[in-house]
């Protein structure tokens, strides 16, 4: 098979796979090709708005698995390819030198078995870094069920590992990849975190998992993401809408995939990451799926009335982090410019703070930024109305209150 054909099938193959982001490593370049600067390699825009694209493709999309929802399982009759490692490393050089890619993001199918397939992505990376010298941004996608031993020399040649966690709990991978385990997927995992340091994987881990194949509600998979960011120190949890693409009675019959869904899920990601939001306070036991018309911070403070308004310039940075419009870069610029000067609703525009959310939760200097009657149909008819909901006697009050000025 030409080069190029195998180019296009495993790229192809490798799509499904969202779990490759900014790198956040700081591999210097000593000598050779690349550099895996700490602004990272993603395809996306870089924090200095930099574009930014990397080689992604399976070393092979064989598999020995037999996984429901994949694309790539055993029992379909699609077209196969292998790379060789030799050809993985020379379409790398070649793309980098056309500055086409920054770096690799390189995965597999299971080839023979866990530990045969992850050999293989060694001596792949082994070479790239030694014999061609190339220093740039590697992301490889470690295979669970593998030794220990080659975890860790995958480690040590790598940017950033991940382990895609694939399904939300134990019974929907019995159900729909039988011959995959959290056990094993979570104890790759702990070996990746215990071994973690400036050589081995600087830009850490990160796993994916795949959203609407299964039953679980947003409440499960965000509780999932939780644990999984407290025990093992993930960097990112991925989210990716399930993609129908084969057809199995144990499959969903979807028309589209749940991208507002999923869109929910990585903006509550947020706000767990960098807001000091629990799962507890977005959703609970009543309340298990996010409103796909409003995102996760509105709904929780429609939800949660009574804690506004926040005033701007006494509220604390924990509390500003609360409104919507306000995030963490905004909250630090108010608190720093509040030590100077009494911030103003026309100070917060010029912070570039988005007061078409941010109105409705906050006053300026005892202020609101509309009268009680704007505010009260504008709040109700934009929101409430907007989510489907029925304006309960309970939050009749509370807007009562909250639009005392």
């Amino acid at each position: 098979m030409e080069l190029k054909e195998k180019l296009t099938i495993l790229a192809d193959s490798a799509k499904y796979d969202a779990s490759c982001s900014s790198s956040g490593s700081d591999r210097k370049n000593e000598s050779g090709l690349g550099n895996g600067a700490i602004s990272g390699i993603c395809h996306s825009f870089s924090n200095d708005g930099r574009c930014i694209s990397l080689l992604k493709i399976l070393m092979t999309n064989c598999c020995v698995f037999d996984c429901k929802y994949c694309v790539n399982r055993k029992s379909n009759h699609v077209k196969r390819a292998i790379f060789t490692p030799e050809e993985i490393c020379e379409l790398t050089i070649s793309f980098y030198r056309r500055n086409y890619i920054e770096g690799l993001f390189l995965s597999s199918g299971i080839l023979r078995n866990p530990d045969y397939t992850m050999e293989k992505l060694i001596e792949t990376v082994s070479l790239l870094r030694h014999k061609y010298h190339f220093s740039g941004y590697i992301h490889a996608k470690a295979i669970p069920g593998a030794s220990d031993c080659l975890v860790k020399k995958l480690g040590v040649l790598v940017d950033r590992l991940s382990i895609n966690t694939e399904l939300p709990s134990e019974s929907g991978l019995k159900l729909l990849a039988p011959n995959k385990q959290s056990k094993k997927i979570e104890h790759t995992m702990s070996v990746v975190k215990q071994n973690r340091s400036r050589v081995f994987t600087p830009a850490g881990q990160s796993t994916q998992m795949i959203i609407g194949a299964t039953k679980e509600t947003d409440y499960n998979i965000m509780s999932k993401s939780s644990d999984l960011y407290q025990r093992y120190d993930l960097k990112r949890v991925f989210y990716s809408a399930y993609i129908s693409v084969n057809k199995d009675k144990l499959l969903p019959t979807l028309e589209l995939p749940p991208l507002k869904r999923e869109h929910r899920l990585y903006q509550a990601d947020f706000l767990l990451r960098f807001y000091h939001y629990q799962v507890d306070d977005l959703l609970d036991r009543e309340h298990q799926n996010f409103n796909v018309l409003v995102d996760p911070k509105v709904d929780w403070a429609l939800r949660h009335l009574n804690e506004f308004p926040k005033e701007i310039n006494q509220a604390s940075y924990y509390d500003l982090l609360k409104v919507p419009g306000i995030g963490p870069t905004s909250a630090k610029k108010i608190i720093e410019s509040r030590k100077i000067f009494t911030i103003t609703f026309q100070d917060l525009k010029k912070m570039g703070i988005s007061l078409k959310r941010a109105k409705y939760f906050i006053l300026c200097n005892g202020v609101y930024f509309a009268s009680k009657d704007i505010f009260q149909k504008d709040f109700i008819e934009k929101n409430l109305v907007l989510e489907g909901r029925e304006l309960t006697s309970t939050q009749g009050r509370q807007l009562s209150l909250f639009g005392n000025e």
